[in-house]
């Protein structure tokens, strides 16, 4: 390596991703449902009490959808787009039966994923009985997670959003052991790169761009003088068997992550894969 090659990978190393905080504001929120007009104000009810925090100020202009004024996906669509909501919220298998079975979100859900840039709070359904006990109760406990969570500012605003102030919001990024390990493999059959110094080197730049970005977002937050508690969970793992354990062991509220995917019109893989997975928790997809 050149003196040139290490100079600029010193530099490169020294810089980190600074997280910009920007408070998220909803004006309005669709409550979409397939019940008759009076279960629907009481689904609607229970969802303006689970988001209490997020509608502190009761800015928030709340409409709940009875199934009746809608049939089709795209009389939905329509629906949606002559509201205009900034935050729609809904449950999985919505028009279907097919909640009994857990293999999907619907196709109705499905549609909405990737048809609208409004960010979808999706619960379990409410007629299969699926919810963990501390589910749709409050938001004490809030966890964003991301393929690539450095540089996501976004996701980390709408994490704060949601989060009670006096709760707690763990930022979540887990590198795929599985794709490590497959780089490093290709690495121990090159003859000019020694395979133990990139395992160490490579481990730990994975691992320290995401921490750094965290604590970067902490630094930023109590400028604001927000009193969050942001805990770091930056790990090496398989993504979707620890992700589960991961909610699973800090009795997560409210799962928040990214869906779409710029180069495909279907939902991120990993993103649907969780978001069929955890169905006994509300997920804020954005």
């Amino acid at each position: 390596m050149t003196n040139v090659d290490q100079f600029e990978s010193m530099f490169r190393s020294a810089s980190r991703e600074v997280f910009r905080y920007e408070h998220i504001n909803f004006a309005s929120a669709l409550v979409i449902t397939d019940l008759d007009t009076a279960q629907a104000k009481k689904f609607g009810a229970k969802m303006r009490q689970f988001l209490t925090l997020a509608d502190a100020d009761n800015k928030i202009q709340w409409r709940d959808v009875a199934g009746s004024e809608f049939q089709t996906a795209g009389e939905l669509l329509s629906l949606i787009e002559s509201a205009k909501p900034d935050l729609i919220c809904t449950y999985r298998n919505l028009h279907s039966s097919a909640w009994r079975w857990p293999y999907s979100l619907g196709a109705h859900v499905d549609l909405l994923t990737q048809h609208t840039d409004v960010p979808i709070m999706l619960l379990p359904h409410p007629q299969a009985e699926k919810s963990a006990a501390h589910a749709c109760k409050d938001t004490d406990t809030v966890m964003a997670i991301a393929d690539q969570l450095t540089g996501d500012d976004r996701l980390v605003n709408y994490a704060l959003r949601f989060v009670d102030p006096k709760g707690k919001l763990w930022l979540t990024h887990v590198e795929d052991d599985a794709t490590f390990e497959r780089y490093l493999d290709a690495i121990s059959k090159i003859p000019t790169l020694d395979t133990n110094t990139a395992r160490v080197a490579l481990r730990e730049q994975l691992l320290k761009e995401p921490r750094e970005f965290i604590e970067s977002c902490i630094e930023t937050i109590r400028s604001d003088g927000i009193n969050t508690t942001i805990e770091n969970l930056v790990q090496f793992g398989h993504h979707l068997s620890q992700y589960q354990k991961l909610i699973q062991e800090h009795e997560v509220d409210l799962l928040i992550l990214n869906t779409k995917d710029e180069d495909q019109l279907a939902m991120n893989g990993m993103a649907y894969a969780l978001a069929v997975e955890i169905r006994h928790i509300p997920l804020l997809m954005l």
